[in-house]
């Protein structure tokens, strides 16, 4: 399998990181966007995304010409689909982009070729996509192996943990999970578990619907203990020194394309079963509402004592820590509110430029003229502050920077 060629469909967080890994085993890999910036980009062995270790590696793999992108697919031996697969109205899954991508491939694709389903989807989204390939080929019925492998890598550890981590395999049926076995086995160092296609689609929504609703009781027990004006985050070290105990840090809601979007597939057409699954997606999504309440109210109190309007540093913008995506993210949506609401806002995001029509400011110069201070995200760069820097500031801390 190492003489074959690979075609990476998608190059977004989680496709150009793949695409890069498995050409560095040095297997012929074509990457595949709509976006000719990136195509573009990628084959002058450059980045568009932020990822630690990833930049050296597209480079090395551009220039040993293991690695080429382009917009349109061409005949491989595998095929991997890396494309978003976001919520629609009412939370309803979008799989367009998985469809669009399955029927880019339908008229190049050969007898033995290996279709690999990676993007998260509602369970029997494999089955459905064997079923376009074969309505439109049926010649092909049972010269092809289908299968869905779910990522499941941490942003900011991306390139570690794609061939660290145990992978979950799937196949349409047991020869296409073999031959899906024998695929990652090429750049995977973690265990790979064989199962079929629905079990690993159930899989990674059961894996993302855990953390959120663990995350959702630890969102609940901040807004209960500011109620009780108790400090959250030291009554969470304090339970968790029971020894089946092990409380999550609550935040300022969830975001990202996984565990804000991913419960939500299981609960389309399940309500009536799915029920702390919904409820742990609507308590982490109140809770960035509560944080912009708890704002307004500090900003109502300044104004009445100070007789002016506040200056608010809200500090990050992206989903998690130390990273530039802000898809889902609940510190983009706080901060789009308060200044929808007409508040002066001086947004911080130390690991973007620039953001729509707004300023983006570094935050010394934010924290230099800012009354009201909020973190959102806990960027290591506001880990590095001193106490002294906010000394005469009000400061909101929804994201544990000043731990106890």
């Amino acid at each position: 399998m190492e003489k074959q060629k690979v075609v990476v469909i998608g190059l977004g967080y989680i496709g150009l990181p793949t695409a890069a890994l498995i050409a560095s085993k040095k297997i012929e890999v074509l990457g595949v966007d709509i976006k000719k910036i990136v195509v573009e980009t990628i084959n002058q062995g450059k980045i568009h995304i932020a990822e630690p270790d990833l930049e050296g590696l597209v480079q090395y793999v551009v220039e040993k010409n293991y690695l080429k992108a382009g917009l349109l697919p061409q005949k491989g031996d595998t095929f991997v689909i890396t494309v978003p697969t976001p919520f629609k109205g009412d939370h309803k899954a979008d799989i367009s982009f998985v469809e669009a991508a399955i029927e880019s491939i339908i008229p190049i694709l050969d007898q033995g070729n290996l279709v690999i389903i990676e993007s998260t989807s509602p369970v029997g989204t494999t089955d459905k996509m064997a079923k376009l390939i074969f309505g439109k080929r049926p010649e092909l019925k049972g010269l092809i192996h289908m299968a869905y492998c779910p990522e499941r890598v941490l942003p900011g550890r991306i390139i570690y943990e794609l061939e660290n981590n145990d992978r979950v395999i799937g196949g349409v049926d047991k020869l296409s999970t073999e031959k899906a076995y024998e695929f990652y086995s090429l750049f995977v160092k973690g265990v790979l578990h064989k199962t079929d296609a629905k079990t690993a689609e159930m899989c990674k929504l059961a894996e993302n619907s855990y953390r959120d609703v663990n995350i959702a009781f630890a969102n609940e027990l901040s807004i209960l203990c500011d109620k009780y004006e108790i400090d959250v985050r030291e009554l969470i070290s304090l339970t968790n020194k029971h020894p089946r105990v092990k409380i999550l840090q609550p935040g300022c809601g969830v975001g990202g394309h996984c565990i804000a979007v991913d419960p939500w597939f299981l609960v389309d057409g399940n309500e009536n079963e799915a029920i702390v699954i919904k409820a742990a997606r609507e308590r982490n999504n109140r809770k960035a509402d509560w944080v912009c309440e708890q704002v307004v109210r500090k900003v109502n109190e300044f104004e009445k004592k100070s007789n002016r309007k506040p200056k608010i540093a809200v500090m990050g913008l992206a989903f998690k820590p130390d990273i530039d995506d802000l898809r889902e993210s609940p510190a983009l949506g706080i901060t789009k509110k308060l200044i929808s609401t007409g508040l002066m806002v001086l947004p911080v995001e130390p690991n973007i430029e620039k953001y729509a029509d707004w300023t983006i400011y570094n935050a010394d110069n934010a924290l230099s003229s800012a009354d009201i201070v909020v973190f959102l995200v806990g960027h290591k760069e506001f880990k590095a502050l001193e106490k002294s820097q906010l000394s005469t500031k009000i400061v909101l801390d929804y994201c544990g920077v000043f731990n106890k």
